[in-house]
């Protein structure tokens, strides 16, 4: 992610959450060491669909961009979704996750975390972890998927309505058995939505 991109962030934000983070945190966030924000881009000619349109993306799209403030938007680079992580010690931690509404059920959330979890590999995380709302069964199954589990639960952790958050975390990702059940799981991604994994 970078400061160019900060408006479409806000824009994906808005469709996703309902309390938002403000422009200048993360302007903030962008020069934060600990943190790492990651975003799937598409390549576009024309303006973006008006909202509420679902259009498979067309063209060179599925760019990935990582490492914070290192490389610049481009301009007619369209954001479909972000990962925000911090890098803590020995702990990866997903602080956001969020895809346009428009491009859900497309692997793009998928894709997002196993950058999130290549990342936390990158710089030697022991675990990553993670809250979900308690009712987003859509997300605890994917993230279910990828080996975390429920180790807890944040009473009226959303201020928006009091709803609790489930706390989710790996198993030590540096093992033979995570590392071989994230490859395969990494494998089948590529397979189905090969767009999404050129960088």
């Amino acid at each position: 992610m970078s400061v160019d991109d900060i408006t479409q962030v806000a824009d994906i934000e808005r469709e996703s959450f309902p309390s938002m983070w403000p422009q200048t945190a993360y302007r903030r966030e962008l020069t934060n060491k600990i943190a790492r924000y990651t975003v799937v881009t598409e390549l576009r000619d024309e303006q973006p669909a008006p909202p509420g349109r679902a259009v498979r993306p067309t063209g060179i799209w599925g760019t990935l961009r990582r490492i914070a403030g290192v490389e610049p938007a481009v301009s007619n680079e369209y954001l479909l979704g972000f990962i925000g992580v911090w890098l803590m010690a020995g702990e990866a931690h997903v602080v956001t996750v969020a895809v346009r509404q428009t491009h859900r059920r497309m692997g793009i959330g998928e894709r997002l975390l196993i950058a999130a979890i290549e990342q936390a590999m990158e710089f030697g995380q022991e675990v990553v972890t993670l809250e979900v709302r308690a009712s987003n069964d859509a997300a605890r199954r994917l993230y279910e998927k990828y080996g975390f589990a429920n180790v807890g639960r944040r009473v009226r952790y959303y201020t928006d309505n009091n709803e609790d958050a489930i706390i989710m975390t790996t198993p030590e990702i540096d093992t033979k058995e995570f590392r071989a059940q994230f490859d395969d799981l990494r494998q089948r991604h590529r397979s189905e939505y090969a767009d999404l994994w050129s960088e």
